[in-house]
């Protein structure tokens, strides 16, 4: 039992009647969503960012995520409850703050924890009584507690008593149909009990199913796990593409022909390489933990290797198609058609593209690109330089390039237009299978 002035007794009632201002960091395409789903529960709601352009958009009303839609965006910007803002000192008053920032790899393949550490900073300089504050980034075990609890601790304040501590791994899946942020069930795990407690009563306010864990600590290790999974599971059919495709052997057919077993199998698909932010990268922060507890993580690795190899490979089936109609890589005209790294988003985060157009102009391609979703490629991380523009996917734009080069299967695009017109189709998505035979040559990558 809790004293009904404690701060936790306080906290609890302001999230019972939804009076508790909900504070989001980092209106990305984790954090916007989640903002929406708490102030569609009614919360008041504070959006936080460092990009003025996002908080300028916000303030009229503007989406920039275009997978979310406009209406809740217009409706936010009439609204008393929503604040957007790029003032740290707006947090104070927040009940909750939920922080859903980046965690990316550094050079080397390191977990690059700045973003936690800098916004966790920030956080203790505003942080009082009675607040929540939630990580969502996904990262290694121990973060919450190891990381972020020191740097709050040095306020004096202590957790589990003066404020509340918890780790909720972001599920978010951008253009997803079937599930919303509001019904993606959502885990949650507190650095003490009265913290996983209140952290749990928050998002089920908001959030149709949670589920509670034990600590901090298996919530974190949980979403590894998520992904590890699926990282381990494309890297397999990544392998077997390569080899099936040797032996003359459709691995799609495959797939297609063993998921037909109602158990013991989930099918997973080849592709050009990972994207988003989530697989290509959450499973090296448990390698780099594990080797902290004498570990080496050699599956998550081979895992790693493999996906990561495949840009080349559909770079080598390029070259052997191009040598079929008996022309070199170099100074033939390649179209790339998709960017984004998962068909139907704008979203680029990590996409197997950059690095097949930076190998396309290594080989002295002449490149350029479709993606209806995304009309401008300002490059990204190790891609700056490749500044590049969508051009119209016409009949004659198909026509004039030596080799269309698949690499997102979005659904807007005209595939039979492609299939009409393409002299060399190299597909690494599969998505010109519909349309076969084509006009063309077709290379499965």
């Amino acid at each position: 039992m809790v004293e009904a002035s404690s701060p936790a007794a306080q906290l609890e009632h302001k999230i019972q009647t939804r009076t508790a201002t909900v504070a989001v960091v980092g209106l990305g395409y984790v954090g916007l969503p989640l903002l929406r789903a708490f102030f569609q529960a009614g919360f008041p709601v504070v959006g936080y960012d460092i990009d003025p352009r996002k908080i300028e958009q916000l303030r009229a009303g503007e989406s920039y995520l275009k997978h979310l839609g406009s209406d809740f965006v217009r409706d936010l910007a009439k609204s008393p409850k929503f604040t957007a803002t790029s003032d740290p000192a707006e947090l104070a008053r927040a009940d909750a703050i939920i922080l859903c920032v980046p965690t990316p790899l550094g050079k080397h393949g390191e977990p690059d924890m700045s973003y936690i550490e800098k916004s966790t900073e920030m956080v203790a300089k505003v942080l009082r009584k009675g607040q929540l504050v939630s990580l969502e980034s996904t990262t290694y075990p121990g973060t919450t507690r190891g990381d972020c609890q020191p740097i709050l601790a040095k306020t004096g304040l202590v957790a589990g008593a003066d404020y509340f501590l918890a780790f909720s791994p972001e599920r978010e899946d951008p253009g997803r149909k079937d599930h919303t942020t509001q019904t993606i069930p959502k885990l949650v795990g507190g650095i003490d009990a009265i913290s996983g407690r209140l952290a749990t009563q928050l998002y089920g306010a908001a959030i149709a199913q949670v589920i509670p864990v034990e600590s901090a600590e298996i919530a974190e290790a949980a979403k590894l796990l998520e992904n590890i999974y699926r990282c381990v599971n494309i890297a397999l059919v990544n392998e077997l593409k390569p080899v099936l495709a040797a032996m003359g052997i459709d691995i799609w057919k495959v797939i297609d022909a063993a998921k037909t077993k109602p158990f013991g199998f989930q099918a997973f698909y080849p592709g050009p390489g990972l994207g988003g932010h989530c697989i290509p990268i959450d499973p090296f922060y448990l390698t780099w933990k594990a080797r902290e507890f004498g570990h080496h993580t050699r599956f998550i690795e081979l895992a790693g290797e493999i996906n990561n190899s495949m840009p080349h490979y559909v770079i080598h089936r390029t070259i052997d198609g191009l040598n079929e109609c008996g022309k070199p890589l170099r100074g033939a005209k390649v179209l790339v058609v998709g960017l984004a790294y998962k068909p139907d988003v704008d979203d680029v985060r990590e996409t197997p593209a950059a690095e097949i157009i930076k190998l396309l102009f290594e080989h002295g391609a002449d490149v350029s690109y479709h993606d209806p979703h995304v009309p401008l490629f300002a490059g990204m991380r190790k891609y700056m330089e490749y500044r590049m523009h969508s051009v119209p996917l016409t009949p004659a734009a198909v026509q004039d390039a030596d080799c269309v080069l698949v690499v997102t299967n979005h659904a807007a695009i005209d595939w039979a237009l492609l299939g009409k017109h393409a002299r060399l189709v190299v597909d690494s998505r599969n998505a010109l299978a519909p349309f076969l035979p084509i006009a063309g040559k077709y290379v499965q990558a």
